[in-house]
């Protein structure tokens, strides 16, 4: 497992791309709703490390609005090697100017981070499932167009790591 970054998206959003989790759960595709033992949220990571500890991080971050009220649009759907099924967030100026002040203000203090979240190489995105059956991909892409566009507001953000069920809120 690793930590990430997380920003967390407004109501409807969240309730929507919920919605979809149950739709693709439905076809057979073990979506994120069904991972970590229900307590996965619907996000878009900022930042991604093997471990994060929380309270430098946060010191690190002192003084920067991690939960940022940015407008998302989700526009497209997408897959990573490994069968990973997401939704594309469209790269605006602002969410790049917020993603790499975030990876900078990180690099000062020494936080190593994964590569391909850094800025220049990020694709900001909502994953969906982590393994979608081969067979199946070509359905569950045409249900996450289905609701397409979706547009989101980032209404808070924290440093999580399932893995040592770590939950820690950031401004």
């Amino acid at each position: 497992m690793v930590a990430a970054l997380e920003l967390y998206l407004d109501t409807d959003a969240t309730r929507r791309i919920r919605v979809l989790w149950d739709a693709l759960e439905a076809e057979g595709v073990q979506s994120m709703r069904s991972l970590l033992e229900r307590r996965h949220r619907p996000h878009v990571s900022l930042a991604v490390a093997p471990r994060f500890d929380p309270d430098r991080v946060a010191e690190a971050l002192r003084g920067t609005p991690v939960a940022a009220p940015l407008r998302l649009s989700f526009q497209y759907a997408g897959q990573f090697v490994g069968r990973v099924l997401w939704l594309g967030v469209t790269p605006t100026a602002d969410l790049l100017a917020h993603h790499a002040l975030v990876h900078d203000r990180l690099a000062r203090a020494g936080i190593a981070l994964s590569e391909q979240y850094l800025p220049g190489r990020w694709v900001p995105h909502c994953t969906l499932s982590m393994r979608v059956p081969n067979t199946l991909m070509a359905a569950a892409v045409r249900r996450c167009l289905e609701m397409l566009p979706l547009e989101a507001t980032v209404t808070a953000a924290a440093i999580a790591d399932h893995a040592r069920d770590i939950s820690h809120p950031l401004p």
